[in-house]
C-alpha cells in the first residue's frame, strides 16, 4: 500500500466529501455551465462549498476541478485557462482544508469514447498527463480520478497520473446491465480492481450513479478482488424531476444510518456523489462515532 495512503487510513475509516456539483448549482450554477470556470469567476462560492464539508468533517476533499482537461473543455473559452483553473481549484480546497484535511484533486472522463474512435488513447494519455501535472504542482496531496466507465480510459488516466508520484485513487460507475452492477462498457467490479490494481492505483472504489443500499454489493466485490482501501461515494439516491428543478429523495439521516453496513462490506473512504450536501457528512461522521467508527480526522503527513 502506498505509504501516505496508509497513513491517511491507518486511523479508520476516512470521512470523504459530499458532491460539489449540486451545491455549486445552489448557489447559481446554470445547467450545463462548466463548474470549473468558478475557479476562477466566483472562486468564494467554490471555496464555501470546500469549507462547508471540512466544519462538517470531511477530513478528505476534493477540488472543482471534474472538467479541467483539454479534451473537455476544447472548443470552451475557458479552454485557454486550463493550468489557472486547474491551480486555482487545489488552492481554494487547499486553503480550506488547511491542517483539518487532505485533498484529493478530481480528474474526471475524457467525455469521448474509445470504442467507437472519438480519441485515440495517446490524445487520452496526453490530456490526463498535463491536468494531473498542473494539479500535483499546485499543491494537491493525491489525484482522484472518478465517475469513469470505461476501463481502458481509467487504466490510461492512472498510468498518466502516477508520473506526478502522488498516491492515485480511481472511481468507477457499476449502474448498468441486468442487475446494475457494471460500467457502460460492460466492465464488472472484478474485473475493474484487478486492472486498476494492476496499472498502479492506489485506492479503488465507485461513485455516482446510484444510491448507497446498491453500491453494498460493489463495495463487497472490490474488496474480495483487491487489497487496497477502496473509495465509496453513493449518490443520495436518484434524482427525480419537479417542474425544472432536479431533486433527490434520501435523507442525510436515511443515508447515513447505511454508513456501518458499507463500512463492514470494505469500505475504507466513504462519502457522497449527487444530491449529498454537508447535512449529509454531518450526519454520517455523527453515526460513525455513535457507532464507534470514528472517522480518521488528521491529515496525512
Amino acid at each position: 500500500m502506498n505509504a501516505w495512503i496508509q497513513r491517511l487510513v491507518a486511523g479508520g475509516p476516512v470521512l470523504l466529501d459530499g458532491a460539489w456539483g449540486t451545491e455549486l448549482q445552489k448557489m447559481g450554477l446554470s445547467p450545463g455551465e462548466i463548474a470549473d470556470g468558478w475557479n476562477l469567476t466566483h472562486p468564494d462560492r467554490v471555496a464555501q462549498v470546500a469549507r462547508s464539508y471540512v466544519e462538517a468533517g470531511s477530513a478528505a476533499i476534493l477540488t472543482n476541478t471534474f472538467r479541467a482537461n483539454r479534451v473537455t473543455l476544447a472548443g470552451h473559452e475557458l479552454a485557454s485557462k486550463l493550468k489557472e483553473i486547474n491551480r486555482a481549484g487545489v488552492q481554494i480546497s487547499r486553503s480550506a482544508a488547511a491542517d483539518r484535511a487532505s485533498v484529493f484533486a478530481s480528474m474526471g472522463p475524457s467525455g469521448k469514447l474509445l470504442m467507437t474512435g472519438d480519441i485515440t488513447e495517446d490524445e487520452v494519455f496526453a490530456a490526463f498527463a498535463e491536468q494531473a501535472e498542473s494539479l500535483s504542482r499546485s499543491g494537491a496531496d493525491a489525484i482522484l480520478i472518478e465517475t469513469m466507465s470505461d476501463l481502458t480510459e481509467a487504466t490510461i488516466a492512472v498510468k498518466a497520473a502516477k508520473a506526478t508520484g502522488l498516491p492515485i485513487a480511481v472511481s468507477m460507475v457499476f449502474d448498468s446491465g441486468k442487475n446494475q452492477d457494471r460500467t457502460f462498457t460492460g466492465v464488472t467490479p472484478e474485473q475493474a480492481a484487478k486492472a486498476l490494481t494492476s496499472a498502479g492505483a492506489d485506492v479503488i472504489g465507485a461513485n455516482c450513479g446510484k444510491g448507497i443500499e446498491a453500491f453494498l454489493d460493489v463495495c463487497r466485490r472490490l474488496r474480495a478482488t483487491t487489497d487496497l482501501p477502496i473509495w465509496m461515494k453513493p449518490n443520495a439516491g436518484l434524482p427525480r424531476a419537479i417542474g425544472e428543478s432536479i431533486v433527490y429523495d434520501t435523507t442525510p439521516e436515511s443515508f447515513a444510518s447505511h454508513m456501518p453496513s458499507l463500512i463492514a462490506a470494505g469500505a475504507t473512504l466513504i462519502g457522497g456523489c449527487c444530491g449529498t450536501s454537508p447535512e449529509f457528512i454531518r450526519a454520517m461522521s455523527t453515526r460513525l462515532r455513535d457507532r464507534d467508527l470514528a472517522p480518521h480526522e488528521a491529515q496525512a503527513n
